[in-house]
C-alpha cells in the first residue's frame, strides 16, 4: 500500500450543507449524537469525506456516521461501530491503533483498535465552552490594557474589546441552539498530542489523548473568524492549517506557536498536503487553484491548470506522483512533483474526496459515489 502524506478536509459542497443544515433544532442535533450509526451493507456507497490509514489498514468517514475499513487494499470493507450518526469529515491515525474523526455538531471520536470501535470523546457544546472561556480570558486582559494605556490609544482598545464582547454574546446565542458547528480537520502527533480545526476560526489541542481540550483560536491571527479546512505535517515537521480567504498558518514549533503566510490566491483552500520533500506545500481549493511552496511558505507560486473543479484532498504517492481530487469527478495527476498537472474527469462526474493510490496504476476513490476503484486517470475499473 502507498505511503500517504496528506490530511484532508470536507470540500466546498459539503461545507456549505454543513453550516445551512446544522442547526434545525436543539433535538435533532442531539438525536444525531445520541443514535449509534445504523448498521448497512450500503456504507461503501454513500458519500465518504475522508480516509486514512492504520498501518496497513485503510479507513473511510461519511455520513451519517459511517465509518468502514479494510484489510486487504479496498476489496472488502467492514463498518465499524460508531456512537453518533453525524456527518464525519475527517479521520487521521497516529499509529496502527490510535486513531481519531471529526465531523458535524463538533463531534470527536476516538478509536483505540484501529477504527474497529469509537467512542465520543467531545461535541460541540464543549467545544463552544472552551472558547468561550479563551474569549472571556482574552476580555480580562483587554481590560488592564485599556486601564493602563494613554488616552489616546484607549478609543481603538475599547472598539476591540466591544468586538470580543459581542462575539461572546454570539456565541452564548448558538449555545441554545445546541452543537451546530462541524469540525473538519484533524492532526495527531502522537497518542497524546494532537489538532482539530473547524468552522468559524475553531481550533483546539490536546495533550492528553483527547481527555481534555485547550482552545488556541487566540494564538492563531484569525479577526474574521474564517473557517479553518484542513491541518498537515509536512516533511521537516512544519504544521501547516488552510481555510477561507487564503487563509495559511504556519508552526515550526509542534503548534505551540504560529505564523501567518500571505497567499497568492485569496480564495477558499479546502486541502493541504506535503509534496515528501523538505518544507514544500501545496495547498488547493476553490476553483481548481492550487499553490506551491518549497521553503514553508514563506513564498509561493501559482500552480498551472487547465481545469476550474474545487479540489478537496490530495496525496504524494510513492510512485512519484502527486495526485489530487475534487468535485464534478476531477483527478488531476503530476508527474513532476507538482509543476503540471494531467487532468481528467470521471465519467460519472460525482465529486471525490480523497484518493488511496494502492499499485501505480489502481487508484482507490472515495466521494459522492462511496468507494471506487479506478485506474491511474481515475476510470472506474
Amino acid at each position: 500500500m502507498a505511503t500517504r502524506l496528506t490530511r484532508k478536509t470536507i470540500g466546498a459542497v459539503c461545507l456549505g450543507l454543513s453550516l445551512v443544515a446544522a442547526a434545525p433544532s436543539a433535538v435533532a442535533v442531539g438525536d444525531v449524537l445520541e443514535i449509534p450509526a445504523r448498521d448497512t451493507q450500503l456504507a461503501t456507497e454513500y458519500l465518504l469525506n475522508d480516509v486514512a490509514e492504520a498501518g496497513e489498514r485503510m479507513v473511510a468517514v461519511g455520513e451519517r456516521g459511517h465509518i468502514i475499513y479494510s484489510d486487504d487494499d479496498g476489496r472488502t470493507w467492514t463498518q465499524a461501530e460508531v456512537p453518533v450518526s453525524v456527518t464525519l469529515t475527517a479521520v487521521d491515525f497516529a499509529n496502527e491503533t490510535h486513531g481519531w474523526a471529526v465531523g458535524h455538531s463538533g463531534a470527536v471520536l476516538h478509536s483505540s483498535d484501529a477504527g474497529e470501535t469509537w467512542t465520543l470523546q467531545m461535541t460541540g457544546i464543549r467545544a463552544m465552552e472552551l472558547s468561550i472561556e479563551a474569549k472571556e480570558k482574552q476580555v480580562e486582559v483587554m481590560e488592564e490594557e485599556i486601564a493602563e494605556a494613554p488616552e489616546e490609544e484607549k478609543g481603538d482598545l475599547e472598539w476591540a474589546l466591544d468586538d470580543l464582547l459581542f462575539t461572546i454574546e454570539n456565541m452564548q446565542s448558538d449555545m441554545e441552539i445546541g452543537p451546530v458547528n462541524p469540525l473538519l480537520g484533524v492532526w495527531f502527533e502522537n497518542e497524546d498530542r494532537g489538532f482539530v480545526t473547524g468552522a468559524y476560526g475553531m481550533i483546539l489541542r490536546t495533550t492528553d489523548g483527547g481527555e481534555s481540550w485547550k482552545d488556541m483560536s487566540g494564538e492563531v491571527l484569525n479577526p474574521r473568524g474564517y473557517h479553518l479546512n484542513a491541518i498537515t505535517q509536512v516533511t521537516g515537521g512544519g504544521l501547516v492549517i488552510v481555510g477561507e480567504a487564503g487563509f495559511i498558518q504556519v508552526s515550526t514549533d509542534r503548534g505551540d506557536t504560529w505564523e501567518t503566510r500571505e497567499s497568492p490566491y485569496t480564495g477558499s483552500f479546502f486541502g493541504v498536503i506535503g509534496t515528501g520533500k523538505v518544507n514544500e506545500i501545496m495547498a488547493f481549493g476553490l476553483r481548481g487553484n492550487i499553490v506551491f511552496s518549497s521553503d514553508l511558505g514563506r513564498s509561493w507560486k501559482t500552480v498551472p491548470v487547465d481545469s476550474t473543479a474545487t479540489l478537496n484532498d490530495g496525496v504524494a504517492d510513492e510512485y512519484g506522483r502527486i495526485i489530487l481530487v475534487g468535485n464534478g469527478g476531477a483527478v488531476l495527476v503530476s508527474t513532476s512533483g507538482g509543476e503540471t498537472f494531467k487532468h481528467y474527469f470521471r465519467d460519472d462526474r460525482e465529486g471525490v474526496m480523497d484518493v488511496v493510490p494502492v499499485k501505480a496504476n489502481h487508484l482507490i476513490l472515495f466521494g459522492e459515489q462511496g468507494v471506487s476503484h479506478a485506474d491511474e486517470t481515475g476510470k472506474n475499473l
